[in-house]
């Protein structure tokens, strides 16, 4: 069920960002409640990612700018931005969770929707962040 979470909330920050809109508001737009043939609800643990990741944006946004060497976030491709924000926020703000399920997660994601090879380019960065966690301001 979260890995389902996951890539709901990758698709409304993607949907976000390729509209120039708010994910929290594309968010509300796509929450079709649980009653007849088109209802598709959105998780409440995509709830909680949206809210984090739109709370900490700029923090995550700033990280990745930082530790993707050679890449703008301008440049990066949007849906490897995406998942290394949601990523990012599960690292740096998911006590509960162990980096490495986020890292595969991400991982996982990348490989199924992204380029050859932005597993490995997400990985590198995912990883870099992780080993360095403890010593962040955030």
């Amino acid at each position: 069920a979260r890995s389902k979470a996951r890539k709901q909330t990758l698709d409304l920050l993607y949907e976000s960002d390729i509209r120039g809109s708010s994910a929290s508001d594309l968010m509300v737009l796509r929450d079709v409640p649980d009653d007849g043939p088109d209802a598709r609800p959105i998780r409440d643990f995509t709830k909680a990612l949206i809210g984090g990741i739109t709370e900490n944006r700029r923090k995550i946004d700033e990280l990745i700018s930082t530790y993707a060497q050679g890449w703008d976030m301008d440049r990066l491709p949007a849906v490897d931005r995406n998942i290394m924000r949601l990523a990012l926020f599960e690292i740096l703000w998911s006590p509960g969770l162990d980096d490495a399920i986020a890292i595969d997660e991400a991982l996982s994601l990348a490989k199924e929707l992204s380029t050859d090879e932005s597993a490995g380019y997400i990985h590198g960065v995912l990883g870099r962040i992780a080993s360095l966690k403890d010593g962040l301001a955030l």
